[in-house]
């Protein structure tokens, strides 16, 4: 029977005899196949070897192929092969499509003259600026624990932000909750920094005078308290008696990244929340997660009955969303030693920034 080569550094079959019962091994330039049973629970057989295959560099996943079943062992690797095109094609997206967005918050005639919304670059700087450090936050702090992460995709969309916000995937074992908490907790805080730079930057601009006909003189944007703060601190108004008077868009682009960092701490599947929230109270995670839609959907049912009902539309769909994100399944950590308190304290930070960056109305189409 073939056996990985010692070169490899991979486990040899009999080293995880008393998980996984291995036959055959197929080396390939790859990757590297055990095939064999399982002799414990299925979902606990990776579980248990991970930690074999990370020391040696490598991560572990099982699948049931063609009758058999088969540890598929790849190598990990922490760095960037090559130009991530992908990664760059997405961003000059969306730093088009934020151009076009700011251009409306501007009240550049962009549709008269399309090059016109390269005046709006504070406004994409803005929120591509938030929008980076907070995943870039995640991805220090993946590097860190040396846990394989890519570079963010951004998510170019035409909307009035102009993007769905940017991820990078994690494509490897969590090792502890410990790196779970600090990989989860490091965008949202990276990111509040970024925001509050940018609404005090913001808040100290000339506002803007839209001209009649501007989109965006439909919208009413409800700032968080997180900014109200901010302009208070600052002795600068976030509303005027004018018509078609707005802020700078400067703030707005903090309001995208306060309304991103709620949304990203709400504790269901593979949100920010999620993680921090599984690294501190472990498997009640699936217990909270059934309650999250709930609460959203009595935002909603409170504007209904006492708000504006046109913003109660916004927090149905993310019951809708958080209902659907909660099936998903998030992140099981290879040792779930709990996170000390420490770690509890910056969490209980977190919850309160997050909770200041909280509007119960955060955006509502007046026209």
């Amino acid at each position: 029977m073939p056996t990985p080569t010692p070169a490899q550094g991979l486990p040899a079959p009999e080293a995880l005899s008393d998980t996984f019962y291995v036959y055959d091994v197929d080396i390939g330039d790859e990757e590297v196949r055990y095939y064999g049973e399982p002799l414990t629970p299925r979902e606990r057989v990776v579980e248990r070897l991970a930690p074999q295959f990370r020391e040696r560099g490598y991560r572990v996943t099982l699948q049931y192929d063609t009758g058999e079943y088969v540890l598929i062992a790849r190598e990990r690797s922490l760095g960037v092969d090559g130009v991530p095109w992908a990664n760059v094609l997405m961003l000059a997206a969306t730093v088009l499509t934020t151009l076009a967005a700011g251009a409306l918050w501007y009240g550049l005639p962009v549709f008269e003259d399309p090059l016109v919304a390269l005046r709006a670059w504070p406004f994409t700087l803005g929120v591509l600026g938030i929008l980076g450090t907070h995943e870039l936050g995640h991805y220090a702090l993946s590097r860190h624990h040396e846990v394989e992460a890519s570079l963010p995709y951004f998510i170019p969309i035409p909307n009035p932000i102009g993007t769905l916000g940017a991820v990078i995937r994690m494509r490897d074992h969590l090792p502890s909750r410990t790196a779970l908490f600090d990989i989860g907790v490091a965008g949202p805080l990276a990111g509040l920094v970024t925001t509050i730079v940018v609404a005090a930057i913001g808040v100290l601009l000339p506002p803007v005078d839209l001209p009649a006909g501007a989109l965006v003189r439909d919208y009413q944007i409800g700032f968080p308290l997180l900014i109200q703060g901010i302009a208070a601190l600052l002795g600068e108004p976030l509303y005027y008696a004018q018509p078609g008077r707005i802020v700078n868009p400067l703030v707005v682009a903090a309001w995208v990244g306060a309304f991103v960092t709620f949304l990203n701490l709400i504790p269901v599947g593979q949100l920010d929340g999620a993680h921090v929230t599984r690294a501190l109270i472990g498997d009640w995670l699936d217990r909270l997660q059934l309650v999250v839609p709930f609460a959203l959907w009595g935002i909603a049912g409170f504007h209904i009955l006492f708000g504006d009902s046109r913003a109660a539309f916004l927090w149905g769909v993310w019951g809708l969303f958080a209902l659907v994100f909660s099936r998903v399944g998030g992140a099981d950590p290879i040792d779930d030693t709990p996170v000390g308190r420490r770690r509890q304290a910056v969490a209980v930070v977190a919850l309160v920034l997050g909770l200041l960056c909280f509007s119960p109305a955060p955006i509502v189409f007046t026209g």
